[in-house]
C-alpha cells in the first residue's frame, strides 16, 4: 500500500508540473491524471493477459496443425506403401479367382494365331504361349479365352482390362512401350516385313515396283515401314490400305494390289490361303525389324515377371533338353542343380514371382518347349516349313537366349 500511495503521489506532482507548465489547471490535472493511471493501469494489464492467451492459443494452434500434420504424413505413408501391394499381383490374383487367363490373340494368321473354323478353336504359335502362361497360374494350359483382335482395337482391348496379356503377333516399339503404356516381355519371334507379288508380275525386287500399288493393313509398323522404304529408296507407288488381315490378303488375291506387304512370317502363312501358291513369291529384301513379343499392361511388376519368365522359361528348357516327354522324370531324377533349380525340385525361384516353384514343370509338361511350340505350329512337318533363322537358340546361331534361372 505504501508503495502503491509513493507511485501515486509521484505521478499526480509530475503530471501536475508537466500541466502547469503547459498552462493547465488544476482540474485538468486530476482529470488526465485519472485518465493516464485507467490507461496505463487497463492497458497494461489488458495487454500483459492478452499477449499471453494470444501465445497460449498460438501454441494450441501450433501443436494442433502438427498432430494434423503428422497424422496426414502417417496417412499418405501408409497409402504410398499399400498402393504397391495392392497393384502388385491385381493381375495374378484376379485371373486366379475368375479362373480363365483372357488373352488377346489373332484368328486370321495361320501358323500364329488362327480361328479352326471346323473345331471353332484357336490354335498357333501365339496361342500357345497363351497356354503357357494359363499352365504357369492356373495349373491348367486349356483354362485360356482367346479374345479375337485386330491390328487396331488390339491396344485398345488390352488398355481397357478386356485381355490379361496380348500375344498377337505384335511388335515391340518405343512408343508402344512408353506412350501406350505397354511392358513388352521377351521377343518370342524375330521377324521382318516383306513383299509378296506374283511370278508372273516380273517383279524381283522393289525398286520394280515403281508406280505399282501395295496392299498393305491398317494400324500396323507394316503401314509406317511401307512409306519409310518406299520414301527412302525413291520409290513411288500407291498404298491400298485395308481394315484387317483378312481384306487385305482378299484385295491382293482379287488382283486389287501388285504387291502385298506384312510380316514375312504373316506372308507366308497368307500364302498357304492363297488358290495357288506357286503363283505367288515372297521377295528376298527385308525391309524392317520386327521383333514380336507378349505385351501387357503398365502398373503390375509381377504380372510382368511372370509373362516375362514363363517366356524365358520356354527358351531355356530347350537350351537343357527339357521336353514335355522327359520334364517329369528330369523333376524327379536330374543331380544337375541347374536343372534342378529351374523346374523346382530346389530351391524357391516361384515364390519371388506368386507362383509355385515346379510351375515350369506344368509349363512344359502340357505345352513344351520353345522348340516343340515352333515345331508343331511352323515346323517342317507343316505347310509353312518356315526356317528358324534368328528364332533358333543362340548356340545355333540365332537369338534365344534365356538369361539365368537363379
Amino acid at each position: 500500500m505504501k508503495k502503491s500511495t509513493l507511485f501515486s503521489a509521484i505521478s499526480l506532482i509530475a503530471i501536475g508540473l508537466f500541466v502547469t507548465a503547459c498552462g493547465g489547471s488544476p482540474v485538468v490535472e486530476k482529470v488526465v491524471t485519472v485518465e493516464v493511471e485507467k490507461v496505463v493501469t487497463v492497458e497494461v494489464d489488458k495487454e500483459v493477459t492478452v499477449a499471453s492467451e494470444v501465445e497460449e492459443e498460438a501454441v494450441a494452434e501450433e501443436e494442433a496443425v502438427a498432430e494434423a500434420t503428422e497424422e496426414t504424413v502417417a496417412e499418405e505413408t501408409t497409402e504410398e506403401t499399400a498402393a504397391p501391394a495392392a497393384q502388385e499381383g491385381a493381375t495374378l490374383g484376379i485371373v486366379q479367382d475368375r479362373g480363365v487367363l483372357n488373352c488377346g490373340g489373332n484368328a486370321n494368321v495361320p501358323g500364329f494365331g488362327f480361328l479352326d473354323p471346323d473345331t471353332n478353336e484357336f490354335a498357333g504359335f501365339d496361342i500357345d504361349f497363351c497356354k503357357a502362361i494359363a499352365a504357369a497360374v492356373l495349373g491348367d494350359a486349356e483354362a485360356v479365352e482367346v479374345r479375337a483382335t485386330t491390328g487396331t482395337d488390339r491396344f485398345p482391348v488390352l488398355q481397357a482390362g478386356e485381355v490379361d496379356v496380348l500375344v498377337r503377333n505384335t511388335t515391340w516399339t518405343i512408343s508402344r512401350d512408353t506412350s501406350l503404356g505397354f511392358n513388352f516381355a521377351p521377343t518370342n519371334f524375330y521377324d521382318g516385313q516383306g513383299m509378296m507379288v506374283r511370278v508372273d508380275s516380273g517383279v524381283e525386287s522393289l525398286a520394280d515396283l515403281e508406280g505399282a500399288t501395295v496392299c498393305v493393313q491398317q494400324g500396323t509398323t507394316t503401314e509406317k515401314n511401307l512409306a519409310d522404304v518406299m520414301r527412302a529408296l525413291d520409290i513411288s507407288y500407291e498404298p491400298v490400305v485395308l481394315a484387317d488381315q483378312p481384306a487385305t490378303l482378299a484385295a491382293y488375291a482379287e488382283g486389287r494390289c501388285d504387291g502385298f506387304t506384312t510380316d514375312k512370317s504373316g506372308l507366308v502363312s497368307s500364302q498357304t490361303q492363297l488358290s495357288d501358291p506357286s503363283e505367288h513369291i515372297i521377295l528376298d529384301e527385308t525391309m524392317s525389324k520386327e521383333p514380336l513379343a507378349p505385351a501387357v499392361r503398365h502398373g503390375d511388376d509381377q504380372w510382368f515377371d511372370i509373362v516375362k519368365w514363363v517366356t524365358y522359361g520356354l527358351m531355356q528348357a530347350e537350351e537343357l533338353g527339357i521336353t514335355s516327354d522327359n520334364v517329369e522324370e528330369m523333376a524327379a531324377t536330374s543331380e544337375d542343380p541347374v536343372v534342378r533349380n529351374f523346374l523346382g525340385a530346389e530351391g524357391d525361384l516361384g515364390q519371388g514371382i506368386g507362383l509355385d516353384n515346379d510351375f515350369m514343370v506344368t509349363v512344359i509338361s502340357q505345352v513344351g518347349n520353345y522348340g516343340e511350340i515352333y515345331d508343331r505350329h511352323l515346323g517342317p512337318d507343316t505347310v509353312f516349313n518356315l526356317p528358324r533363322g534368328l528364332n533358333s537358340e543362340y548356340t545355333e546361331g540365332g537369338l534365344m537366349y534365356s538369361p539365368p534361372f537363379r
